[in-house]
């Protein structure tokens, strides 16, 4: 197995690459090269994607960009997601990850992740052969509970393997990952926790509010332009914090996620969101501010669990 390189302090999620309209709306490779480019630039090199993520569009654009570049400046974070699985496949896991990898241009994933317990825990034995081959670096477990976490944790240990990360839905406004004594599991036994949506898909970003709402007709419109009028007092003072730092409202829950022991995956389709999380990943909080953050977060009780999710417990 190859030696596991070190991970930088923020992924770049590449999920909006995949044009399904989820997470944005329709981008070229004109559009995204830049990002990149700016990401390899900044040493934000760690790639999170899916099969799922359009099918393998995200990953086949990210792959075009990947093949420009030596294979080790950058790491993969890439998924077996259940509800794609091949039900004629010998091995679900090994024909996803397979058909992955040839789009991405890789023999090796630097992070391999079950993208969901559905069907669980019969995916956890199907990648042991995979892990066991050299093919994974870290073995990753996505949107699983604490229980749900144990259980393919044994399954793993009984065949000398272990997991690596966790993966779930964090941000100031939904921290059941940590109430549930995830966050904690996690810096007891070696396991990087990776907190995604921590912005709530822009939600904290300062960019939306009542004024100006999230498109009518988008996802992320259904979801949080109604909760717009509740977030006004915590975005406001996110921004009395960033402006004490000179630095934009969409770095400090960044930040906030990283000061709480986790490796936020930041989506990416701008250049300055780029830039945005590279100054995020440099942005140090006092512990004031990150009390206030979570005060003015738990005045804010929003549910903001997705569809494809749950409470963790």
């Amino acid at each position: 197995m190859k030696q596991n390189k070190p991970l930088p302090k923020i992924a770049l999620g590449a999920w909006a690459w995949g044009n399904d309209g989820t997470f944005g709306g329709d981008l070229t490779d004109a559009d995204l090269r830049p990002v990149f480019d700016a990401a390899m630039k900044a040493g934000l090199n760690l790639w999170d994607t899916a099969y799922a993520y359009g099918m393998g569009t995200s990953e086949k654009v990210l792959g075009e960009f990947l093949h420009t570049v030596p294979r080790d400046s950058y790491l993969i974070s890439d998924k077996f997601t259940p509800q794609c699985a091949n039900p004629t496949a010998e091995n679900a896991v090994t024909a996803m990850y397979e058909a992955s990898a040839k789009l991405l241009g890789t023999d090796y994933m630097d992070i391999y992740w079950i993208h969901n317990p559905v069907g669980a825990p019969e995916w956890t034995r199907k990648l042991i052969p995979l892990a066991k081959s050299g093919k994974i670096g870290r073995i990753g477990l996505s949107n699983h509970n604490m229980a749900e976490i144990r259980e393919a944790a044994a399954i793993l240990e009984k065949e000398g393997l272990k997991i690596s990360a966790i993966q779930n839905h964090y941000s100031l406004l939904n921290r059941s990952s940590e109430t549930s004594g995830i966050l904690d599991y996690c810096k007891e036994n070696d396991i990087v926790f990776f907190s995604y949506i921590v912005l709530e898909q822009g939600a904290l970003s300062g960019k939306y509010d009542t004024k100006h709402p999230f498109p009518s007709d988008s996802d992320r419109g259904a979801v949080y332009n109604p909760m717009l009028l509740q977030l006004e007092k915590l975005n406001a003072g996110l921004k009395e914090i960033a402006d004490k730092h000179g630095v934009a409202v969409a770095q400090l829950p960044v930040a906030w996620a990283i000061a709480k022991g986790t490796l936020p995956i930041i989506g990416v389709t701008k250049v300055y969101q780029v830039e945005d999380a590279a100054r995020a990943a440099a942005l140090e909080l006092t512990a004031d501010e990150i009390e206030t953050m979570k005060r003015l977060a738990g005045e804010t009780p929003l549910n903001v669990i997705r569809y494809w999710e749950k409470e963790m417990k």
